[in-house]
């Protein structure tokens, strides 16, 4: 178990890198294979040995070798983010059929939380092919596992959230965006994989998250009733704390009603 969680650290790490040119060139339309990455200010290509995650930017003391330009410490936070989250992933999952699905949505997770909070959008390029993509790892892990029921749940707790979503955003869309709604159902896949717990809980807390910290910033004026604050960080965490205790948070929820 050790050597998969080292792996998919490694991975995690790796596909970080690969985020950061993701969150930065897909709100502007650029290719991210095309060109390779470079210095902004001095527009020299990044070498290979400069592109090793986390350690390039220590041993170049966050700053580019030629013109000494200072790089981001955002670059290897969003690394580092990314190998933590594939290892919580792996922690949850195990060697299971669908983690290699939940590793990717770990990905985009990542990459659309930034990005949101950059530009206040939720790209369809990363969106809308998530649906393609994510039905299909899980379709794999049904087939592996022939556990049909748990796809047939995903697809209904993928309609209902994004429903749930439309809903709001036709009904009061100064607060709620359409990129939101189809992350909504995105999200909704995956906990329903898990089971209706979890969509409950993914709901409810993406919510909760987003009250509480709206009302936080409000208090020390960050913010106003009327300011545009980015709601898919608060979806994206309310949906992972879902998956890694929703059953957990609705069986204390139950016992706590019920006695």
């Amino acid at each position: 178990m050790i050597a998969l969680w080292l792996l998919t650290a490694v991975l995690g790490l790796a596909v970080g890198s690969f985020l950061n040119v993701v969150i930065w060139r897909v709100p502007r339309g650029e290719s991210v294979v095309q060109p390779a990455s470079q210095c902004p200010r001095c527009g020299t290509p990044v070498r290979p040995r400069d592109n090793i995650p986390v350690a390039s930017w220590l041993l170049l003391r966050g700053k580019c070798r030629d013109c000494g330009a200072p790089i981001s410490r955002r670059y290897p936070l969003v690394e580092l983010a990314t190998g933590l989250v594939f290892v919580v992933m792996t922690a949850r999952f195990g060697s299971d059929a669908a983690l290699p699905a939940f590793l990717y949505l770990a990905a985009i997770g990542v990459a659309l939380w930034m990005i949101d909070l950059d530009v206040k959008r939720l790209p369809n390029a990363i969106v809308l092919p998530s649906y393609v993509v994510s039905g299909g790892l899980l379709a794999i892990a049904a087939a592996a596992t022939g556990e049909w029921d748990d796809l047939l749940r995903a697809a209904i707790a993928m309609a209902a959230l994004y429903g749930f979503y439309f809903l709001l955003a036709f009904i009061y869309p100064a607060g709620m965006g359409f990129g939101d709604v189809k992350l909504a159902g995105v999200l909704g896949l995956y906990l329903g994989w898990l089971g209706w717990a979890e969509v409950i809980a993914g709901g409810f807390l993406g919510f909760l998250f987003g009250g509480v910290v709206g009302a936080a910033l409000m208090a020390v004026r960050r913010a106003g009733r009327k300011s545009q604050i980015p709601f898919g960080p608060f979806m994206l965490a309310g949906a992972f704390t879902a998956i890694l205790w929703g059953g957990a948070l609705a069986d204390l929820y139950l016992d706590g009603v019920l006695g």
